[in-house]
């Protein structure tokens, strides 16, 4: 164990490995900072990028992204009372009002980043600390287990990714419908494949992930920023460091904060955003002020930040442990992981103890990274903000044609972000979540795979699934799980009925 923990951590202070992470977070924190962009939307950009370095160095690039773009988020914020992503969403609500009603941007920047690096570092802590428990556990599972666990994984997605549930669900079934096209590994039937040799090996991830989330989010900002004009945004900063009052006064909510978004990271389903707004209601409950709160408290900036940023080493918890990704991003760093040969799940801390310390080792390095690029490039990112989108948003669209193209040098591979492009804007417009889509589409062979090993098992006796206990639980609270999203929405309809009557 200690020799596999010298060996990765030699790997990340190599050059080439500080460099892979410092890319990642700059590149994370730009993404952040530009209104429209995402983390996913970052991490899909540069996805060719990474699988075009040697060895695990993709890996730590991918996790710079992560890291720096849930943090890059607050300085739009703050500064123009718009989240770079949705994380960010409630940074807004006491971030912008001490920038601007109170004149201290730089103040509020400064909590945000304490914050931000606080949550980070205590969920990479966790991380550390619960991912060997929880996959010595999954160690005793079968192929029963693993198909119910990848059941489970899709159903909370589908349920909890759309104010309606049935889109949530048709979002996962048209996931895993694409996810079937190509030979049939059990019996070599073609299936869907049109006579095209182009699918027979399948549909590739680059292309599916690219296209959803970062091509359609282009079409989707150039249709709103179109005939629209952008106002002036001040740039000037009166301090960047945080004082040691408000250091004192925010220290009980990073601690409260960084739990809850640890917490809610590590649970399938779930994001920053829910974190955010989590950690911001129960700072809110347990301040002594609470009046203060949407008007420039300390509180409501350290809590959101804190939050979100603790979602990273949260959502690796399950991504390591049982190989389920919770959202999109971690979808993204399950793609990057198999596509270099990796297969997260409980035998990876067995197979690859030097990857698992690189990954922790990584989150780590990559929150002290982000905490030295913040403080001193603060005046700089926040500079990137009067970047109009007619510049942004064609050089975003050109990286993500010459990116798909790129990773196997085929025309097909380009002409598909296109084509799921436009699938991802229709999806929008239609309010189908795309995280459904993309974790389905991902747990797919997983799924199936398993699903096929357990009926050859059973002799084709799908019941006798129910008498493996840990399997009988996951399908169990998979079909509980939408029935009670199911009941929940009913209700709130009715409620709102009844109140608008």
């Amino acid at each position: 164990m200690f020799a596999a923990f010298t060996q990765s951590l030699a790997l990340v202070l190599t050059p080439m490995g500080l460099l892979s992470i410092l890319g990642g977070v700059l590149c994370g924190i730009f993404v952040g900072v530009m209104p429209g962009l995402s983390s996913v939307m970052g991490m899909s950009i540069m996805l060719p990028v990474a699988l075009s370095l040697n060895g695990n160095l993709g890996v730590l690039m991918m996790l710079g992204i992560f890291c720096g773009a849930i943090y890059g988020g607050s300085i739009t914020a703050i500064m123009i009372n718009t989240p770079g992503t949705a994380n960010s969403a409630a940074t807004c609500l006491d971030g912008y009002p001490m920038a601007h009603k109170y004149h201290q941007p730089g103040r509020a920047l400064s909590i945000s980043t304490t914050a931000s690096t606080f949550g980070g570092l205590f969920s990479a802590v966790m991380l550390l600390w619960t991912s060997p428990i929880l996959s010595s556990f999954a160690l005793k599972f079968s192929a029963q287990e693993s198909f119910a666990l990848a059941l489970f994984g899709i159903s909370v997605v589908a349920s909890v990714s759309s104010e309606n549930v049935l889109k949530g669900v048709m979002g996962a079934l048209i996931g895993l419908l694409l996810a079937t096209v190509g030979v049939d590994v059990t019996t070599g039937a073609y299936r869907f494949t049109f006579d095209t040799v182009y699918l027979t090996g399948g549909i590739s991830n680059i292309p599916v992930l690219i296209g959803l989330f970062a091509f359609s989010q282009g079409l989707i900002n150039v249709q709103e920023s179109f005939g629209t004009t952008r106002a002036k945004v001040n740039t000037k900063l009166e301090r960047v460091l945080p004082s040691k009052s408000d250091l004192v006064a925010i220290f009980p909510t990073l601690i409260r904060s960084s739990l809850i978004g640890t917490l809610i990271g590590a649970i399938p389903g779930t994001g920053g955003d829910i974190a955010s707004w989590v950690g911001y209601n129960e700072a809110k409950r347990w301040s002594k002020h609470p009046e203060q709160f949407g008007d420039g408290a300390p509180d409501g900036i350290a809590a959101p930040e804190s939050a979100n940023n603790a979602i990273s080493g949260g959502a690796l918890i399950p991504l390591l442990s049982l190989g389920i990704p919770g959202d999109g991003v971690t979808a993204m760093l399950l793609g990057a992981f198999m596509i270099h040969g990796l297969t997260p799940g409980p035998l990876l801390f067995v197979e690859s103890a030097d990857l698992i310390y690189t990954i922790f080792i990584a989150c780590i390095l990559a929150n002290v990274v982000m905490l030295v690029l913040e403080l001193g490039g603060m005046r700089i990112f926040v500079r990137l903000l009067s970047i109009p989108k007619y510049i942004l948003l064609p050089v975003v669209l050109v990286l993500c044609t010459v990116g798909a193209f790129a990773t196997n040098n085929r025309i097909f591979d380009a002409q598909s972000i296109v084509i799921f492009g436009v699938l991802g804007y229709l999806m929008s417009k239609f309010k189908i979540p795309v995280a459904p889509f993309i974790l389905s589409f991902i747990l797919c062979d997983l799924l199936e795979t398993n699903l096929r090993r357990g009926l050859m098992l059973t002799q084709n006796d799908f019941l006798a699934f129910f008498t493996h206990p840990i399997a009988a639980v996951f399908m169990v609270a998979a079909v509980l799980f939408v029935v009670w999203t199911v009941i929940k929405q009913v209700r709130n309809r009715k409620k709102e009925t009844a109140g608008a009557a």
